[in-house]
């Protein structure tokens, strides 16, 4: 379900925003997700205002390509988002998913409360503790400045061109391991 971002969430929603690489990828996951409401794709973490996708992808804004997560805490919690977010790309690759390349496709976090920010850094200790990665976690940790819906033909992406070579090679094998890893949690 796609709602105007513009809205603000509904009542006793909350929101999340992360970056994981391209927004498709994030955003075909979350909007299988059972207690995700609404999945916007956009900018985050620049110092551009409205910022196009063209200039996003020369990496000279500063922002991130990432989705906004509104969900149902009562159906899912903050916590199990950011546990599939972590399943879904490479923390620990610095600046790029796979062939994707530049700070836009950072991993990160940006957080709406105190809250979140403390359950993120936890979630990403416990990672770091249990050695899931060889490699150190990078993704970035802070607080949402401003939100930019990106333009409207990046949305609900996976599902309006999965037939595309992009869709197929890289954002299908990862909705399969969504939805291997955590049936219980795909939307029925």
């Amino acid at each position: 379900m796609q709602q105007n971002p513009q809205s603000g969430p509904p009542a006793g929603a909350e929101v999340a925003t992360l970056g994981g690489g391209c927004f498709w990828c994030l955003e075909a996951v979350y909007v299988e997700m059972e207690g995700v409401l609404q999945v916007t794709s956009g900018y985050a973490g620049g110092a551009v205002a409205d910022p196009t996708y063209e200039q996003v992808c020369t990496g000279k804004t500063g922002h991130a390509e990432v989705v906004q997560v509104v969900f149902d805490p009562a159906a899912i919690s903050f916590r199990e988002i950011l546990e599939v977010f972590f399943t879904i790309h490479d923390p620990t690759s610095l600046n790029r998913q796979g062939a994707d390349v530049g700070t836009q496709y950072r991993s990160a976090i940006f957080y709406h409360s105190p809250e979140q920010r403390a359950i993120a850094e936890g979630v990403i200790a416990e990672l770091t503790a249990a050695q899931v990665w060889k490699k150190p976690i990078v993704t970035e940790v802070a607080p949402l400045d401003t939100f930019y819906p990106a333009e409207q033909y990046h949305q609900n992406y996976f599902a309006h061109n999965a037939w595309q070579p992009y869709c197929q090679v890289v954002i299908a094998p990862k909705l399969t391991k969504f939805r291997e890893k955590y049936r219980d949690r795909v939307k029925k």
